[in-house]
């Protein structure tokens, strides 16, 4: 554990303090009992005493749970069991949009996109493979090691079909991708997020609009893959041009296609099982990062099957 050690965290506005406590303060006190420290507070002054490297590790998360309430989002003990995990796998820094903020993350998933071409993400809802895989691409594309990121999704869920919907096509399209370009406003500032969209270096779009495309020195990831068909697995599939790397993405427990419709991600996991240059990793319930709720319930669902 190493010495013991007293350091103290300031949070910057006192605005954010009760999401950053939690109700009845029950975020720092999941910190606290994680990492066998105490924390004393006085206003937005917080205290932190304990062994060095678990003080070190507390100041870290304190400071993702400010940035997280800085944009907005809510925060809670499932956040701080998601940075723990983190920072008990194998490590590598993701540059972020900001100039101050690191994701730091070290599991076998980041390893193998950035040794494989293409990489296929399975795995339960809240697992963190779409956002992770996203985040990596905005390192990439901010290292210059690609010109362009692209991102789609099948636009099949819940039975919803396009031609129903109220709106163009982009109002359309645009609630099935929400999720992508939620993950991006959490690592590009809005306004630049906008800009590279305009110059085509970033697209978000329906699976159906890479059809006929080579997709040459990109970042792609295709989301929810377990909705496409065979065929449109193997037409996105084919479209990896030079210098391009693939994440495909998906949980094939949550198929919205059709009765009797066969899942292109489940027949993309038999046809290229052994290809080399393709690597495929499998999230479990273990590893759900969303409220603690989640992972329970892919367990109860699981064990009914």
């Amino acid at each position: 554990m190493g010495l013991d050690r007293q350091t103290t965290f300031e949070i910057p506005d006192n605005a954010h303090l009760p999401v950053i406590f939690g109700e009845h303060s029950r975020n720092i006190a999941h910190l606290q009992q994680s990492l066998g420290i105490t924390i004393a507070d006085r206003g937005n002054l917080l205290t932190l005493s304990g062994p060095e490297d678990q003080v070190r590790k507390a100041s870290k998360i304190l400071k993702s749970l400010w940035q997280r309430a800085e944009k907005g989002h809510d925060v809670g003990p499932a956040d701080i069991d998601a940075a723990l995990r983190f920072m008990h796998a194998p490590r590598h820094d993701i540059p972020m949009s900001d100039e101050t903020t690191l994701i730091k993350t070290r599991t076998a998933y980041i390893e193998a996109i950035r040794a494989c071409p293409m990489v296929f993400g399975l795995g339960p809802a809240g697992t963190g493979k779409t956002y992770l895989a996203v985040a990596l691409a905005v390192s990439m594309f901010i290292e210059g090691l690609v010109e362009r990121l692209i991102f789609c999704r099948p636009a099949v869920e819940a039975g919803e079909r396009l031609g129903f919907l109220p709106g163009d096509m982009k109002e359309k399209v645009d609630p099935y991708l929400r999720p992508i370009y939620d993950a991006l406003n959490d690592m590009l500032p809005w306004e630049i997020l906008m800009k590279k969209m305009e110059t085509g270096e970033i697209e978000i779009a329906p699976l159906a609009f890479m059809r006929g495309r080579t997709l040459s020195n990109a970042f792609v990831i295709l989301d929810e893959a377990q909705n496409t068909t065979p065929s449109q697995m193997k037409m996105f599939l084919t479209r990896m041009g030079e210098g391009t790397r693939m994440v495909i993405t998906g949980d094939m427990t949550q198929t919205d296609l059709p009765p009797g419709i066969t899942s292109g991600l489940r027949d993309a996991l038999n046809v290229l099982h052994g290809v080399d240059g393709i690597r495929f990793l499998e999230f479990t319930r273990a590893d759900v990062v969303r409220n603690p709720l989640v992972s329970r319930i892919v367990q109860a669902y699981d064990e009914r099957t």
